[in-house]
């Protein structure tokens, strides 16, 4: 909105109320495209077809961007969560080797100071 426009709680609801029904009226059209489907999860591609059902096409093109963004955002988390886990399991496996090697150091000491002992006997 522009610098100085206010808006009234009456109209705040209004807007609120519109928005609402809109909702629910797309995402009926959108379960009627599921359904036709035989499935019971509505998908972006039912929200899309109910759009155009709708006869708002002028806003299909945005939403296809935006479902474009989201799904190329949640693809680049995926892809840093995998690095992330791989990088720890890394450290991780590194970690345990250290603490073999050193499990395995402090035997070959233990060994030699019993040897020792047992040369001394």
């Amino acid at each position: 909105l522009p610098d100085g426009v206010n808006i009234s709680k009456e109209a705040r609801s209004a807007i609120s109320r519109a928005a609402s029904v809109f909702v629910l009226y797309a995402t009926s059209c959108a379960n009627n495209f599921a359904m036709k489907g035989k499935r019971k999860t509505l998908n972006a591609g039912d929200v899309l077809s109910a759009m155009e059902e709708m006869e708002f096409q002028r806003f299909v093109a945005p939403l296809k961007e935006s479902l474009e963004v989201y799904r190329r955002e949640q693809k680049g988390k995926k892809e840093a969560r995998k690095d992330k886990d791989k990088k720890t399991d890394s450290e991780e496996q590194d970690k345990s080797r250290e603490e073999e090697n050193e499990d395995d150091d402090e035997r070959m000491e233990e060994e030699e100071q019993n040897d020792e002992e047992e040369v001394d006997n």
